[in-house]
């Protein structure tokens, strides 16, 4: 069962490396991963997709909650939020086929970022269903690269989980 967890650390260096390490020497394994600052610049927020049974998130979250950078750790998967991830994916694109992959880019609600002569860059974001159906729809065409963020989450409502959102904007 995947799991989306939601970790506030402190913006050091070697934060990600401790946690990454957490999960490594456990055997462990991320199904993906986020890192970025967050509204206050000495916080960063890192979401995790772990995949493993309840004993093994229970473990996770335990362990994750003695680093002494995490600030907060909040298992989301159950609440009511919003997840998406961001892929950039280059195609093959000659001329004759350039239409065809535009009609699909607009279904899928995508953008091309980038036009050369033979290939196409394509932005989209999106669950990770959204994601994964456009790839395989573009896939005939030729895929030369895919990158992937991994699942970036952030809870609906004006509640940050566990406690009321502070007036200074970091919810903490």
């Amino acid at each position: 069962m995947k799991r989306t967890l939601s970790v506030l650390v402190e913006n050091r260096p070697g934060v990600l490396t401790r946690v990454a390490g957490l999960f490594s020497r456990r055997g462990y394994n991320i199904d993906s991963l986020a890192v970025g600052r967050t509204e206050n610049p000495s916080i960063s927020r890192m979401t995790i997709v772990v995949d493993g049974d309840e004993q093994i998130i229970e473990q996770v979250c335990k362990q994750l909650n003695k680093l002494i950078d995490v600030i907060k750790l909040s298992d989301i998967t159950d609440d009511p939020h919003v997840g998406r991830e961001l892929m950039l994916i280059k195609v093959n694109a000659e001329p004759a086929v350039r239409g065809e992959i535009m009609q699909i880019v607009d279904i899928f609600r995508a953008r091309i970022v980038d036009i050369a002569r033979n290939s196409l860059i394509i932005e989209a974001t999106g669950d990770a269903d959204k994601i994964d159906a456009l790839e395989n729809s573009l896939r005939p065409f030729g895929i030369r690269e895919v990158v992937r963020t991994g699942k970036i989450a952030m809870l609906r409502g004006a509640r940050t989980k566990g406690m009321e959102a502070s007036g200074d904007g970091t919810g903490v």
